[in-house]
């Protein structure tokens, strides 16, 4: 059931986006493992017209394993970042496991759409539109609390330093050590005037 839920939602995709087509043709008989590490691992194959997804222990052409947030990071802005930090392991075929992911950035499904077909438009629209507004505050809310303890353990308890204060200090770190610098500068030109006459 899972598998069939997620073989629809990613190939409904296909059709609107030539680029996804042509991944999907030039991936033919390929396969990708999803190794979610401790719970699941899926592998998803390319027949070259649509996508199938399979939760087995067959071998694929690569394999990417993480935790389940370590693997969705992979579908962000900086997934190399992701790789180089070791939070995700690639192994096989690297060509294959970037197609793969490109592919799965071409189809990632918008949930706002995905419900529209459950609920119908307006329903779907006002749900995505409470849950952008609810995350909005959640971020907010969190900003607001940690800039509160932050004073709080900076101000009332003194447990930590204020920012301007500990910027003050380290200009001020700053200026000593130029000041040592020149100092040392001196004393070594005029350790070379004394020793020259």
């Amino acid at each position: 059931m899972l598998t069939a839920t997620l073989e629809n939602l990613i190939n409904r995709g296909l059709p609107r986006s030539p680029r996804a087509q042509q991944l999907c043709t030039s991936l033919t008989g390929k396969s990708v493992a999803i190794a979610i590490r401790d719970i699941v691992r899926v592998r998803v194959t390319s027949t070259g017209q649509t996508l199938t997804v399979t939760l087995d222990e067959q071998a694929a052409d690569a394999t990417l394993a993480g935790g389940p947030l370590a693997l969705l990071a992979l579908l962000g802005d900086a997934p190399e970042a992701v790789v180089q930090r070791g939070d995700v392991a690639i192994t096989g075929d690297a060509e294959v496991a970037q197609a793969f992911r490109e592919l799965a950035t071409l189809l990632r499904p918008d949930p706002e759409e995905e419900l529209s077909l459950a609920l119908g438009d307006v329903p779907a629209h006002q749900l995505a539109r409470l849950a952008r507004l609810s995350a909005g505050w959640s971020r907010k809310a969190a900003s607001t609390t940690l800039q509160n303890l932050a004073e709080y353990l900076g101000h009332e308890r003194s447990d930590l330093v204020p920012r301007n204060e500990g910027e003050q200090f380290l200009r001020g770190v700053d200026a000593l050590r130029e000041g040592v610098d020149r100092l040392s500068a001196r004393l070594e030109l005029l350790a070379q005037r004394r020793g020259a006459s």
